[in-house]
């Protein structure tokens, strides 16, 4: 009895040591994707690091306005209007918000149209019998309510 006893020992210790090392395994690949995900971070941290330090350089003041001199012929830039500024506010509605023309009743009075002067009646003349839609316009200005949008402008010097 003794004997099987032992057998059974040692094939639960032989289960017990294979588990073990294949949890260990899977412990250690998985350490080496972090270290693979940690080392893609910082690579990309550095880029973000070396793309806005180009940015700096590309945009400073300086380095355009002598741009703007040398092909001032070429690009023909001119100041902006103050007037051609405006707020969110003021630009006209979206698509989605414009009303919709009432197509049932355009039909009906083109073929009522068609039907009164014959085979030979125009766009023009149907489009005459349209009701004619409200144009969208934009909201009036109004004293601006916080400081974000106002534009602010500076030297180039």
């Amino acid at each position: 009895m003794l004997r099987t006893f032992d057998l059974v020992l040692v094939g639960v210790m032989t289960a017990t040591a294979a588990v073990t090392y294949t949890i260990k395994h899977r412990a250690e690949l998985k350490l080496e994707e972090v270290h693979r995900l940690e080392a893609e971070i910082k690579l990309e941290e550095d880029t973000i690091d070396l793309l806005k330090a180009d940015w700096a350089l590309q945009s400073q003041p300086n380095r355009l306005e002598r741009l703007v001199k040398a092909y001032d012929d070429e690009l023909q830039l001119q100041p902006t209007q103050s007037t051609a500024l405006v707020h969110a506010k003021e630009l006209p509605m979206l698509k989605s918000e414009v009303p919709v023309p009432e197509v049932t009743e355009a039909k009906a009075s083109a073929k009522g149209a068609t039907e009164a002067s014959g085979k030979g009646t125009t766009l023009a003349g149907a489009a005459a019998t349209m009701k004619a839609q409200p144009v969208p316009k934009p909201a009036p200005r109004a004293e601006p309510e916080d400081d974000a949008d106002e534009i602010e402008t500076g030297s180039v010097e």
